[in-house]
């Protein structure tokens, strides 16, 4: 094949096939090599490798063979002398990488390995299909049809891949015939040997998320959120939309100019209607939209009983069956869009459960006296109606205001209810010890068998099993193998565990810092006080000076101001000290000895001047950190 034969053909490979360069020459390159071990019956263990030129198109075997002295087999055996001109250092016994492309190769090659290039082409073509289709799964793809059978359509894709669409995965009453145009969801893609299988579907309610999105800008960009979709494809759909910034309206921006962007996705839909409303945060107002196109007169919602989420919706009788809808499925999809169990009641019908609920529920009836009292009107007004004579305005309202009170004095009831079981449940788990929580079955003095049961009731804690026993013993007494015995044995291994008193959290101690001053401030001032009241009144009078140059003193040898504003502790441990010291000079005499301790303590000391012929009271203070005394 001459160089512009070889360009000309790989060119048209890589166009028809839309493959990478380099995979059409890995896949030649492995054909030339399987051509090559067939054509010489090279060994598998032998490594062999192969080179092509894309511009000339030649083909270059290297094959690995043995450094001799004396070829004797050349398939796998080369002269030193050969070997030396790829690698002057190779030795006897060496294994070297040597060129063994046999004389017209490229013909034979031709013929021996159209298949193996064929078949790596279709694997590379099958890798690529799977890639890129694995990227797409979830958006809109189109096609054409190639083929209708009893278990589903043929749709042919891009890079001649093929698409399948089950018959559950297409719209109701919608019939396809070969070659026409249509778009699918890609929900799944599997890897097959004959190529990747890929599955379509138009009735996945994510179709007619990708299809709004399509459609209206303002989702596609992040304006307007889908949050809810609920669909019965071919017949009815409910969208709930939001808004992501103030001012835009989510069902005008999704319905269009005269409903011209609705219209476009439900022609798609083969005229499937679509109902748009606005999301609410609020429950009861979500509710009420969802029930649209019918006018909701009330909504109770109830997260207790057996049904867990319910929400009674009442409505009157000319909007009762547009609630339902067809089959009940106005209400069905409204279930699906909120999430909420719908239970949609006429409001004669809620009327008539209200009386029944205040007839039978003496405790209801207590809480709301003033119900009671108009409940003779209501049964009027009922039986009026089941005689089929007309009922007024008034009587309607009056009957709404009824089944409101009633039904929200009910609701308030089972709130308090369950808050109160609620509060008794972590009463009771709070007795049981926390460490109980991380302590296994198995550390349980019970036998093996017993333990397996017991854990596979999800009861995997010795916490979690005390719970139980306080909570419903019943339930572990009705587990199979669980008899009287075992709960006696299970009540007693409970009572032997001992758990470890919980450590007592640290409390951050607050420590009120008193300066030193303020501290020999306090214990100074009632000593002079204490001086004072022990001088008879006439020596206080003719001594004056004395008491003025005793000022008090700090640890830091500064003198301390006598006169202050002192703070309430100051105030306070002036207070004790004044009520410890003795009120007078009798005092004193009659309790010699705590005199005597306490006027040490203040380094006073008593004593009898003869001039005067009267008992004066000094002061001494200490020399520096000596025993001394010296008096001030």
């Amino acid at each position: 094949m001459s160089k512009n034969e070889f360009v000309l053909a790989f060119n048209e490979v890589l166009e028809e096939k839309q493959l990478p360069k380099d995979i059409i020459l890995s896949a030649i390159e492995s054909a030339m090599v399987s051509a090559y071990r067939r054509a010489v019956n090279a060994s598998s263990a032998q490594h062999v490798e192969a080179k092509v030129d894309p511009d000339t198109g030649k083909v270059n075997i290297f094959v690995e063979k043995e450094v001799v002295e004396d070829v004797q087999n050349p398939e796998t055996e080369v002269l030193l002398e050969v070997a030396r001109k790829v690698d002057p250092d190779c030795q006897l016994s060496d294994m070297v990488v040597v060129e063994s492309t046999p004389e017209d190769f490229g013909r034979v090659a031709a013929q021996t390995a159209r298949q193996v290039i064929q078949q790596r082409i279709r694997e590379a073509e099958r890798n690529m299909q799977l890639e890129y289709f694995q990227r797409q799964i979830g958006e809109i793809v189109s096609g054409v049809v190639q083929a209708v059978n009893n278990q589903g359509v043929t749709i042919g894709l891009d890079m001649k891949a093929e698409g399948v669409m089950p018959n559950n995965q297409k719209i109701a009453n919608e019939r396809f015939r070969v070659h026409d145009r249509v778009r699918a969801i890609i929900m799944e893609v599997k890897d097959a040997p004959r190529g990747p299988q890929i599955i379509l579907s138009r009735a996945h309610r994510n179709f007619l998320r990708r299809l709004l999105e399509n459609e209206v800008p303002e989702i596609y960009h992040g304006i307007v959120e889908v949050r809810a979709i609920a669909r019965e494809p071919g017949h009815r759909a409910k969208v709930a939309v939001s808004a992501t910034q103030a001012g835009v309206d989510p069902v005008g921006a999704c319905v269009g100019i005269k409903g011209v962007r609705i219209q476009a996705i439900v022609k798609e839909l083969h005229d499937e209607k679509i109902d748009i409303i606005e999301w609410n945060p609020d429950p009861v107002i979500y509710i009420s939209k969802a029930i649209s196109p019918a006018r909701v007169s009330g909504v109770y919602l109830s997260d207790a009983g057996e049904n867990g989420k319910t929400a009674t919706v009442v409505v009157t009788e000319d909007q009762l069956s547009l609630a339902i809808g067809r089959d009940g499925q106005n209400a069905r999809l409204a279930a699906k869009l909120t999430g909420w169990r719908i239970d949609i009641k006429s409001l004669a019908e809620a009327a008539g459960d209200a009386l029944n609920k205040l007839q039978t529920d003496s405790e209801l009836a207590a809480m709301i006296p003033g119900v009671v009292e108009t409940a003779p009107d209501i049964e009027a007004i009922l039986a009026k109606k089941a005689e089929g004579r007309a009922i007024s305005p008034e009587e309607y309202s009056a009957m709404l205001q009824f089944v409101d009170r009633v039904e929200r004095r009910t609701i308030q009831r089972q709130e308090d209810e369950q808050r109160q079981e609620e509060e008794r449940l972590a009463g009771i788990r709070a007795e049981v010890p926390a460490a109980a929580f991380e302590t296994s079955m198995y550390d349980l003095p019970l036998k093996e068998h017993l333990i397996n049961i017991i854990t596979e009731a999800e009861i995997t804690t010795v916490g979690d099993l005390m719970l139980t026993m306080k909570l419903a013993p019943d339930k572990v007494l009705g587990l199979p193998g669980v008899g009287p015995k075992s709960l006696t044995a299970i009540e007693e291994a409970l009572a032997q565990l001992t758990f470890p008193e919980p450590e007592p959290e640290p409390v951050a101690e607050v420590e009120t810092a008193i300066p030193a001053a303020v501290t020999e401030e306090a214990t100074a001032v009632p000593a002079a006080v204490e001086a004072e009241a022990e001088v008879p009144a006439g020596e206080a009078e003719a001594q004056p000076e004395v008491q003025k140059e005793a000022p008090m003193k700090v640890r830091d040898g500064t003198e301390e101001e006598p006169e202050r504003d002192l703070s309430l502790e100051e105030m306070f441990a002036v207070v004790q000290t004044e009520a410890a010291q003795p009120a007078s000079e009798d005092e004193e005499e009659d309790e010699a000895g705590k005199k005597k301790s306490k006027k040490k303590k203040k380094n006073v000391e008593l004593e009898y001047d003869p001039d005067l012929d009267e008992v004066i009271s000094r002061k001494k203070r200490k020399r520096g950190s000596g025993d001394d005394w010296e008096e001030w």
